[in-house]
Formats: C-alpha cells, structure tokens, sequence
C-alpha cells in the first residue's frame, strides 16, 4: 500500500516537472528575439518593457543589465578592457539565448540574479 502512494506521487512531480519543463521550453522558443534584443546594448530597454510575463526574457533582460552598467563604464581610462569583456560575455549571452537556456554568464550572472524586476 505504502509502495503505491510513493510510486503515484513520484508519477506525479514526474508530470509536473515534465509540465514546467514544458511550458519553459514553449517561453525560450516564442522570446528568443526577445531575448536577443537583451545582449544589444541599449535596446534591452525593449523586452524590459515589454515581455515582463516571460521568464525566459527576464532571465536574460537582468544580465543584459549589468552588461549595459558595463558599456558605461567603458569610458573610464581602462575602459578597453571592459568593453572588451563585455562584447564576449555579449556573444556568450546571445548564444545561450539562441540555445534556449537560461545559464549565468561569468562575472555578470551572480550580479543579474539580486536584480529585483
């Protein structure tokens, strides 16, 4: 009796992962132009505004962020550098956005996950 309570509930977190896991993937494939727009400098301003239901944009929109912080900071004296490394955690973002996953970029990521939206 109790082996078949424990079998019906891991069926069901079972299908309810499988559900979430669903309806995250549906979120990454409808936003990602979205999301793109978040590692565009300026123009994550875009999906900040206007995909605030997706989890998928907002993921990306706080790193995009944290990376703008970066361009502005790249007028100080070593600002080379940083523009440098936010164009490559730029293209690392873009990539994962085109992967439809949802993984923190060096650096920026631990920054982007106290961003409060």
């Amino acid at each position: 009796m109790e082996e078949e309570k424990k079998e019906q509930t891991t069926e069901q977190s079972s299908h309810a992962e499988e559900k979430t896991q669903t309806i995250e993937e549906k979120d990454a494939k409808e936003n990602k132009m979205w999301a793109l727009l978040c590692y565009l400098g300026v123009l994550v301003v875009i999906p900040l505004l206007v995909k605030k239901d997706s989890k998928f944009v907002e993921f990306h929109t706080k790193q995009g962020l944290i990376l703008l912080a970066g361009w502005a900071l790249s007028i100080l004296p070593f600002g080379p550098i940083i523009a440098l490394l936010v164009i490559v955690l730029s293209i690392i973002g873009i990539i994962n956005v085109f992967s439809g996953e949802m993984k923190n970029l060096p650096i920026v990521g631990e920054l982007a996950e106290k961003i409060k939206l």
